[in-house]
């Protein structure tokens, strides 16, 4: 039987590269989504995955959702927590709503989808947990103390988390995407995108599938020793 992967801000972007990539690699992938009904809706269509919609930012909403799909699917053994938000300002003009919302989302849905899922994983003896951080969460960015904080964030919880499942089978990573062609990067102004790509050292940006073959070498067997690491995709970047 398949194993049940669960990737959260499925249906689009690097999500939508990471389900398709986990289905070609034999999993039955659930996508979960949390606004936009008609695109779940074509991208089931498109590729024949199945979607579910809740917010990852919302505690009960994850436990209710996983234990959903652990009903209607099976059990839940890889969640690849890739849902996150954006809400740019410098400090002096960002709102506490601006502030809460990016953790609440970006790093709150890290721990929410982990607490519905990390104790059966422990039972079962096998899981793989996947967060995806970001190169700002490592190297900072202006005018986004809210993401970087949150993916940051990211990056400690997953070497903490990562302790706790190691001896039964349960391993925890993540991966920092640097900039990548997807739809958040192209909304960025054509001169300010020129200057990020120029301190690429690969000199250009990088691509959803690349992230998702990164996340697939983490949700398989061969990365059973693999657990508390964050690997760097961003063409050279940011070296950490």
């Amino acid at each position: 039987m398949a194993r049940v992967a669960i990737v959260t801000g499925g249906t689009r972007g690097i999500g939508r590269a990471i389900c398709e990539r986990l289905k070609a690699d034999g999993f039955t992938v659930v996508a979960n989504y949390g606004g936009n009904d008609e695109k779940a809706k074509q991208f089931s269509a498109e590729t024949g995955i199945a979607v579910r919609k809740w917010d990852v930012g919302d505690h009960q909403a994850c436990l209710d959702g996983c234990a959903k799909v652990t009903e209607e699917v099976g059990p839940v053994e890889v969640v690849v927590n890739n849902a996150g938000i954006t809400r740019d300002g410098t400090l002096h003009k960002m709102s506490f709503d601006d502030w809460n919302e990016v953790m609440r989302i970006n790093l709150g849905g890290c721990f929410n989808m982990a607490k519905a899922c990390f104790p059966g994983m422990r039972e079962r003896g096998w899981g793989r947990i996947v967060n995806i951080g970001s190169i700002n969460g490592q190297a900072g960015q202006y005018g986004q103390v809210n993401y970087a904080a949150a993916k940051s964030g990211i990056h400690g919880f997953t070497k903490a988390l990562a302790q706790e499942g190691a001896r039964v089978g349960v391993t925890v990573n993540a991966i920092a995407p640097g900039y990548i062609d997807t739809d958040m990067v192209a909304a960025v102004p054509e001169p300010v995108l020129e200057k990020i790509v120029a301190k690429i050292p690969v000199g250009r940006l990088g691509q959803a599938e690349e992230i998702a073959r990164g996340v697939s070498f983490l949700c398989s067997e061969d990365a059973g020793f693999v657990t508390g690491s964050t690997m760097s995709i961003n063409g050279g970047q940011h070296m950490y």
